[in-house]
């Protein structure tokens, strides 16, 4: 038997490209364009294990943002992450995304183990910008 058809005989006929059906989350917003720095809109997101997802973090106020997620950066597969259409990739998690004015980051990832994940925007915590990103 060749190398070619052992390779071949390993790799299962189902098998898919999960990034090819992902499924574009609602947007994390952190602060509103009306003055209010600290409210979060859809700050508690529920994602089902092995699927692909897209979530947009959004900063609308006026605050330096340092979202932190450790424990759900650790346990996804990180596909890209996309700043201003432009594309980083790489073999890690992140420590943390930051905004040091109005924009968005997106990630895009398969999420892979399944538990109750604490985001938040440090130094902000006691403003209520904090939240969970759920993995069933």
């Amino acid at each position: 038997m060749t190398a070619v058809m052992v390779g071949a005989m390993t790799m299962p006929a189902s098998a898919l490209d999960l990034t090819k059906k992902r499924e574009n989350l609602p947007d994390l917003v952190l602060g509103n364009d009306q003055g209010n720095d600290f409210v979060v809109e859809n700050k508690d997101i529920e994602l089902e294990s092995g699927k692909a997802y897209r979530l947009r973090i959004v900063a609308k106020g006026g605050q330096e943002y340092k979202f932190y997620a450790p424990e759900f950066f650790r346990y996804i597969w990180l596909n890209q992450i996309v700043i201003e259409h432009k594309e980083i990739h790489g073999g890690g998690p992140p420590d943390h995304l930051e905004f040091d004015e109005p924009g968005e980051i997106a990630i895009e990832f398969v999420a892979i183990k399944p538990g109750a994940y604490k985001w938040e925007a440090r130094g902000l915590e006691s403003k209520g910008m904090t939240g969970t990103l759920t993995v069933k």
